[in-house]
């Protein structure tokens, strides 16, 4: 996205032509329905021939009359947002989170950056039903609690209808997850920018009232005032002592994000967290909590050291890792080793990988060594694993491992990413309009080897409230668990 729609005047509640694509302002390069064509085919095969199983969700002929109805309809030049967008709901349309084109946030920012305004309220949806968690004081007339049942005149259901076509996801909580934080990019991508919204509430005592929500710039939101709501930074590395000898892990990212350093290079966080647990070890420490809510993941080799702390045996996060070797795989991969791209050894392990395939596009199962439990000094308490809907792709893998391994409980609210998962995310790029398509490669079995398409679910529930104030209440509800557990 970006500043590339125009203005739209907000009339009477109801005025459904609001809910129209939004189109582009500015003059811009467009293209020509010919090459839009020609690069909605490639797309097409190339989700055909690399997508580990493009069909696991949507069947092969429901997908080819999407694909017909979508070709049909490319008969005019667009932009080239506009034509991700036409492209991103094909793709999206699959129901796997690791097939997508990821072109919104990206946009948005620049649109941000250069003043555009956007819906200012925050929100959390609960069993399809949509709640304003945290919104901007005095500036927005809606409190945290209440339900927003219609935007713009339109029924809550319609817009999640909408909205959600444009999200790619596995399921409909993971959906709604995605949506949750991309509520205001997602109305911008709909209705471009407008001056405010329209918006009806459900209160909490069943009163219904209409209000005008002013679209605000980001400045306007950061200024705004409003209860301080919890800020959980991913990029920190938190390791300290909690009262009753819990001993509290929070490790960030499973990436090394130092500036200009091998974003796979583990030897800092394998430091930080030697450190971590000879200081609970050294203050008696009986129980352990990592803290992963809102990873956003990253690679084993950083948790694998952290697990081998308590871990009593062997252990690898995965029961089964078979990789399609695609023709588009393959070149990604070997552009990647010629570039010397960061990573390396786990490009030549996906080489090696390839190398044994039968043929372009057959499966092949990658051999993951198990790690070992630490040798010397252990904690050997119980391990508890605080996980919410905002844990994604390897805060996944290691909740699901320590439950399946019996290391340790989690406890929190069940994960919207999938414990078996269609994942290790690959692009391919479209020659004329330059579009990256990802997908996912392989398909990834939790150690349990539990097929079901669903996150991890907690071992000791905690609910997250609708909203969580800086003073943390789900950590305070979870030592409570922990204590009467």
């Amino acid at each position: 996205m970006g500043s590339l729609f125009p203005s739209v005047v907000v009339g009477a509640i109801g005025a459904l032509s609001l809910w129209g694509c939004a189109q582009a302002a500015d003059p811009e390069p467009r293209v020509e329905p010919a090459a839009l064509r020609a690069d909605f085919h490639d797309l097409y095969q190339g989700l055909q021939e690399a997508h580990y199983d493009l069909y696991a969700r949507t069947p092969k002929p429901e997908y080819d009359r999407l694909f017909a109805a979508t070709l049909a309809g490319l008969e005019q030049p667009l932009t080239r947002l506009e034509a991700q967008r036409r492209f991103q709901t094909f793709v999206a349309a699959g129901h796997v989170a690791h097939a997508r084109i990821d072109y919104l946030l990206p946009a948005f920012r620049a649109y941000r950056k250069a003043g555009g305004r956007a819906f200012p309220v925050s929100v959390r949806i609960v069993g399809g039903r949509v709640f304003v968690s945290k919104g901007v004081g005095a500036t927005v007339a809606v409190a945290v609690g209440d339900e927003i049942t219609a935007i713009n005149g339109l029924p809550i259901r319609e817009v999640m209808r909408r909205v959600r076509a444009n999200v790619s996801a596995d399921t409909d909580y993971m959906s709604d997850s995605l949506v949750e934080l991309d509520m205001g990019p997602l109305l911008w991508l709909e209705l471009g920018p407008v001056d405010r919204f329209e918006v009806t509430l459900r209160k909490p005592d069943d009163a219904s009232a209409t209000v005008t929500v002013p679209a605000l710039t980001r400045d306007q939101i950061t200024t705004a005032s409003a209860p301080p709501a919890l800020d959980i930074d991913v990029t920190e590395r938190v390791a300290r002592m909690l009262p009753d000898g819990v001993a509290y892990l929070r490790p960030g990212v499973f990436m090394n994000l130092d500036p200009g350093a091998d974003p796979y290079d583990p030897t800092a966080f394998k430091a930080f967290i030697d450190k971590a647990f000879d200081s609970y070890l050294r203050a008696g420490a009986k129980t352990l909590l990592i803290d992963l809510r809102d990873n956003p993941g990253g690679h084993n080799t950083f948790s694998d050291p952290m697990i081998a702390w308590f871990a009593d045996r062997p252990f690898r996060f995965f029961s089964q890792f078979k990789v399609r070797a695609s023709r588009q795989a393959v070149a990604a991969n070997v552009a990647r080793l010629a570039a010397g791209e960061p990573g390396r050894i786990v490009s030549q392990q996906l080489a090696d990988t390839y190398a044994r395939a039968s043929a372009p596009g057959a499966v092949v199962d990658l051999e993951g060594a198990f790690a070992t439990p630490r040798v010397g000094p252990r904690f050997e308490g119980r391990v508890f694993v605080l996980v919410n809907r905002r844990s994604y792709s390897n805060a996944v893998a290691v909740a699901a491992l320590i439950q399946d391994y019996g290391f340790g409980k989690v406890i929190g609210e069940a994960t919207s990413d999938l414990a078996t998962t269609f994942g290790a995310m690959e692009q391919f790029t479209l020659p004329r309009t330059g579009i990256a398509v990802g997908y996912p490669k392989a398909y990834i079995v939790r150690p349990s080897g539990a097929r079901a398409a669903e996150g991890v679910s907690p071992d000791l529930p905690v609910p997250t409230p609708l909203f969580e104030g800086a003073d943390d209440p789900v950590l305070g509800a979870a030592l409570k668990a922990i204590q009467a557990s």
